[in-house]
């Protein structure tokens, strides 16, 4: 527990490293807090703070620098969103009109990029796991494709290995069956179904509907297509990273990749409103050096797609959470009236 003079200097002092990018040392931060202290007693809270893991002192510097853990104090404790300049608020008119949904998914990531100056993500809308039609095609010994037609009319196809082989008269019985009595279900659904279920089916039927519920799962799985990233060159100007060509080469390689980012998104996906997420508290952001600000976004009520923010660890909080929370809602708009 920290008291309110502890609390404002902490405060005081991630505000000016945020600003200034330089190690805080006391004098800067008695200035800084307009509060009416000695050096030693700053010197002494510093100390306290310190040793609570809340700041930390750089081997080069006398000043100290927030840590994860102060960052999260931060921004849970002490934070309030800055609005947006009416500059910043003027978006083009056409910036995220309800035309092609990828077209407002791209948009939506150079806006977070351009007002942020960071790097823009936005997850595409998930595809419904609803299957409407399902059929199985023998392409060889054990080789079974697999077709999946959505609700939408959406086909995706994937190509099983089964245990043994199949006639084509048993895949088109197993596909019957699905049809009959799984059409409308989710992936989930039936494949909890088909756990209660499994004792009363024949073996060989039971082994062709566990392989349609995981070319569900494939489907569900390969979606990391389905992330727009925009703005990575502008990691390359951040202080915090163009000195460390390591770090730069990692980061680029997680835009490259998007499996870490598309399963962060997820997560964040599963919570109400703007989330947070820096590096260096937890494993759900991989480099110490980076923080995320996320939203969901919403299709007629529904959340479908999570969009946010990536930058340096020392950004401006208050302001990305109302670039990404606008930005939220404009695209929440746009799609639920297409």
């Amino acid at each position: 527990m920290l008291d309110d003079r502890a609390k404002h200097l902490l405060r005081t002092l991630v505000e000016r490293y945020i600003a200034d990018g330089q190690p805080v040392g006391s004098r800067t931060l008695s200035r800084a807090s307009g509060l009416d202290l000695s050096a030693a007693t700053i010197r002494n809270v510093m100390a306290d703070l310190e040793e609570l893991g809340l700041i930390a002192s750089p081997h080069t510097s006398a000043g100290r620098v927030p840590t994860a853990r102060g960052y999260r104090l931060f921004v849970d404790t002490m934070l309030t969103a800055r609005p947006l300049s009416p500059e910043e608020r003027a978006m083009p008119p056409d910036a995220l009109l309800p035309d092609q949904p990828q077209r407002v998914i791209a948009n939506a990531a150079h806006m977070l990029s351009s007002l942020s100056h960071f790097v823009g993500v936005v997850t595409a809308p998930r595809k419904p796991s609803v299957f409407r039609h399902i059929e199985f095609l023998r392409l060889g010994e054990r080789r079974i494709l697999v077709i999946l037609v959505a609700p939408d009319g959406d086909v995706q196809n994937r190509v099983v290995f089964t245990a043994r082989d199949h006639t084509q008269a048993e895949l088109i019985e197993a596909s019957n069956m699905l049809n009959a009595h799984y059409s409308g279900l989710s992936i989930e659904a039936m494949r909890e179904r088909l756990k209660r279920e499994v004792d009363q089916l024949r073996t060989e039927i039971a082994s062709l509907m566990q392989a349609a519920v995981q070319a569900g799962d494939d489907v569900l799985a390969d979606n990391t297509d389905q992330l727009v990233v925009a703005g990575e060159r502008n990691l390359l100007t951040v202080q915090d990273f163009s000195n460390d060509l390591g770090s730069l080469r990692r980061l680029f390689d997680l835009f490259e990749q998007k499996t870490q980012l598309m399963r962060l998104l997820d997560t964040s996906s599963q919570a109400e409103g703007v989330q947070i997420y820096i590096g260096g508290e937890s494993q759900v952001v991989p480099f110490e050096e980076l923080s995320v600000v996320s939203a969901p976004y919403q299709v007629n009520g529904q959340i479908v797609g999570t969009l946010g923010v990536i930058g340096p660890t020392r950004m401006a909080y208050d302001r990305m959470i109302e670039i990404v929370d606008i930005t939220s809602r404009l695209v929440s708009n746009a799609l639920s009236q297409n």
